[in-house]
């Protein structure tokens, strides 16, 4: 029977590396477009939500300015109590405006709540939803401008890439990207033809009729998964979108220490499977067969079952190797993804005993109780 489950767990990673949309896969990326950097980006509009973001606000706005020159530049800032809208104003930006944001009403999350406030002073046919903690390469925007319009697109996201320069951020951040692209394949959200939607809120860029056309964020005002979220709304709509990497937006905060990434992703896992405990057992389950089976038989299993484990771990870090290769990590570390996955399944269950205990998530300061899901309670 042993050998039989082993035998289970070898197909499914080896299903996995033959699937024609290769979830593991790093090809969708964004590059700067040479020919469309000196293009006109006078049409966007820039929406900054900024809660406590004082060490990257600044970073952020430079990098911002390098782009050229834009309609507006929005920075909402969501109650912050680090100085992070004076430094805003201070770095002096051509088109900047700064504008305090309000505390969330009944039924918003915080960062939506932010965004519509900027919405408000968007006249532009295009509006960049750009995270406080993102710097971007000079040709960024003209090239995320020349693909949608190029393509025909109306949401266009790239994941930047995470700071990766401590222990744990290698070990991981990586599996971050590469589980967020098993559970969305960027080649089935980019398709039209496909249910399946996903998009990076740190930096994504729309259009603004079919944002106004959805009724802003006020659709899904109380999103916890918000990226994702106004991806699915766009794509149904219905609207074209796109998702890929970028090495030339890069997350400008680290994440010090282990508590940090744990609170981030703990964050959003329960979410993820619609908190359902039956989701929960069958996630760990999966986990389990997928990730600790085929070392568990490697160490003391029949000859039989040593040969699939084999077959498993290979199909395993062959699947991981492109995410590993790109973040430019040694490739001894595609050995690491049963660790990180063991982690991870552990957020996962923090996650779900915090809201057995009533919260549906915390982030920043503010946490969304499940009392009253959609109300944000200030701590």
């Amino acid at each position: 029977m042993f050998t039989w489950i082993v035998g289970v767990s070898a197909l499914m990673w080896a299903a996995l590396l033959l699937l024609p949309w290769r979830p593991w896969s790093t090809r969708e990326r964004l590059h700067i477009d040479e020919a469309a950097v000196k293009s006109e980006i006078a049409d966007i509009t820039v929406l900054i939500p900024a809660r406590n973001e004082a060490a990257c606000i600044g970073q952020t706005l430079q990098r911002l300015a390098a782009q050229g020159h834009l309609a507006r530049i929005v920075v909402i800032d969501d109650q912050s109590d680090d100085g992070t809208g004076e430094i805003a104003i201070r770095e002096a930006i051509d088109n900047l405006t700064v504008i305090d944001g309000s505390p969330p009403p009944q039924g918003w999350s915080g960062k939506l709540w932010a965004l519509e406030q900027g919405l408000k002073h968007c006249k532009s046919p295009y509006v960049l939803l750009l995270d406080a903690d993102i710097g971007l390469q000079p040709g960024v925007v003209a090239s995320l401008l020349q693909h949608l319009q190029d393509n025909q697109l109306d949401m266009v996201s790239v994941m930047a890439n995470l700071h990766m320069q401590q222990f744990w951020e290698k070990l991981l951040l990586p599996p971050f990207v590469y589980f967020f692209k098993l559970i969305y394949p960027f080649a089935l959200s980019n398709s039209p033809r496909s249910r399946i939607a996903a998009g990076a809120g740190g930096c994504a860029l729309l259009r603004v009729d079919k944002l106004r056309a959805i009724g802003g964020f006020t659709t899904f005002k109380g999103a916890i998964i918000d990226d994702c979220t106004l991806a699915r709304t766009i794509k149904d709509l219905p609207g074209r979108i796109w998702i890929g990497l970028s090495n030339d937006a890069h997350a400008l905060r680290p994440y010090k220490n282990l508590c940090n990434i744990w609170n981030m992703v703990a964050r959003t896992a329960y979410t993820q499977l619609g908190y359902s405990p039956a989701l929960l057992i069958a996630c760990t389950l999966l986990m389990l067969l997928g990730y600790f089976v085929p070392i568990a038989a490697l160490l003391s299993g029949p000859a039989a079952a040593r040969l699939l484990a084999a077959i498993a771990l290979l199909a395993m870090v062959g699947s991981y190797l492109p995410t590993v290769r790109y973040y430019g990590l040694g490739h001894y570390w595609a050995l690491t993804l049963p660790a990180a996955a063991l982690l991870f399944l552990a957020m996962t269950w923090t996650s779900a005993i915090r809201y057995a205990r009533g919260e549906r998530s915390r982030w920043k300061n503010r946490s969304y109780t499940r009392a009253t899901p959609e109300s944000p309670t200030p701590k």
